[in-house]
């Protein structure tokens, strides 16, 4: 398939509404909110050249389940608050390397036992 048939045809998916990145980005949001906070989400879109604009759209109702969604992927990993500063420090790099936010680690980490 030549250079000029690819783009006549991604432009007849794109006309028929079979490919989209509101759609895309809409359904790698859902996929990912789970298992990652908003700034590994939004860098992973970036990388693969959807517009902020749109990633911010669609991310917007994100924010208000966030420290829910953080909290359940902690309470997957570790269970128990740390009772140390280094598993305090252990905790929280986890939580920043799957892209949740400095505020809301400190949230969940500094929280009294319930």
């Amino acid at each position: 398939m030549n250079e000029e048939a690819l783009d006549l045809f991604l432009s007849s998916l794109v006309s028929e509404g079979w490919l989209s990145n509101e759609r895309y980005c809409e359904q790698f949001i859902h996929a990912k909110k789970n298992k990652f906070g908003r700034y590994k989400i939004v860098r992973e879109l970036e990388e693969k050249g959807i517009d902020q604009a749109l990633i911010e759209q669609y991310l917007g109702p994100l924010k208000n389940q966030e420290l829910l969604y953080a909290k359940q992927v902690w309470q997957k990993k570790f269970k128990f608050l740390p009772s140390s500063k280094e598993e305090w420090s252990k905790q929280a790099r986890f939580l920043q390397s799957r892209g949740f936010d400095v505020s809301l680690i400190k949230k969940i980490l500094n929280a009294k036992e319930e």
